[in-house]
């Protein structure tokens, strides 16, 4: 009796030191486990963090460096949820919990939220991009597809936040952009469109034209704008009331509309002073002709003034 007694109690302590054996090993994985994952959390953050360092030293522009600070971010963001998932996943295949059934569940739960929070995702998704291929920078001047234009003032993941030119503030999601027109890329053209009377001579008034382009570049206050000399395409149309000369500037970005104001203010007064008519929208009044090109008289009538 007392034998049986002895052989169940080394029997039961052999299965509790077993327990404490195998609780001490899954304890000890589990450890192993969050800080590894800590460590290479730490060690992808950091070398994250030295790449953008590296990158923003090269760079000479306050607005790239800004974009490579927030690529950074986003990146260190990426890399400690996948760590951070992935150990969770190996605590819980440690602890004995199956992962593939929580697994299953997310997915279910993940597709709910993604068709929900789907136009969320797409300005997340296409403001990464945006920011990864330079399309728009703080302080560029863009109108985007949803026909929003002005100053670019902050760029971010969700939206961009533009002010245009009568002081309004516009919020434009990033999901919503299909196309950017950036305006402040490197240079600029000023195009410029100008009206003359079908009467004058189209030469003259191109030469008038060269000589008040040739002044403006020689301008001190406006010379360091312009970047080459003024560029005549020609005769654009012929207008109701006009033939229409176009002509441009190559400009710095940004200084395109100050060139073309200040273009068309000195060409006004040299066409004053050269005698050049500007002329104003007008209606010609055509009576017809026979068929052996006599135009009929234009019947008239005066009608007397009022008691």
């Amino acid at each position: 009796m007392n034998n049986d007694m002895n052989n169940d109690m080394l029997h039961t302590l052999a299965q509790l030191g077993a327990g404490m054996g195998s609780a001490t090993t899954t304890a000890l994985r589990i450890t192993v486990i969050i800080v590894a994952a800590w460590v290479l959390a730490s060690v992808l953050r950091r070398a994250i963090r030295a790449f953008r360092i590296r990158i923003a030293s090269r760079l000479d522009d306050s607005e790239s460096v800004k974009r490579a600070e927030t690529l950074g971010r986003v990146f260190r963001y990426l890399v400690t949820v996948v760590v951070s998932l992935v150990a969770g996943m190996l605590v819980l295949g440690e602890l004995g919990i199956s992962v593939a059934p929580i697994l299953g569940a997310a997915g279910v739960v993940g597709l709910a939220v993604g068709f929900g929070a789907q136009s969320l995702v797409r300005d997340y998704f296409t403001g990464f991009f945006i920011l990864l291929e330079n399309q728009i920078r703080q302080g560029d001047v863009v109108k985007l597809s949803s026909d929003h234009a002005g100053l670019v003032e902050e760029v971010t993941l969700r939206f961009v936040r533009l002010r245009d030119y009568d002081g309004r503030v516009h919020f434009v999601p990033n999901g919503q952009i299909t196309s950017v027109i950036n305006m402040s890329r490197g240079f600029a053209q000023a195009v410029i469109d100008v009206g003359v009377a079908y009467r004058e001579n189209v030469d003259d008034v191109m030469d008038v034209m060269r000589e008040v382009g040739s002044q403006l570049r020689a301008d001190p206050a406006h010379g360091a704008r312009i970047l080459d000399d003024l560029e005549i395409a020609g005769v654009e149309q012929w207008a109701d009331s006009a033939v229409v000369i176009r002509c441009r500037f190559k400009v710095v970005a940004l200084e395109q509309w100050t060139v073309r104001r200040e273009y068309l203010k000195r060409l006004k007064s040299a066409f004053d002073a050269h005698g050049i008519e500007i002329p104003f929208p007008h209606v010609t009044v055509y009576a017809g002709q026979d068929r052996s090109g006599h135009a009929p008289a234009l019947a008239l009538r005066m009608a007397a003034p009022p008691n």
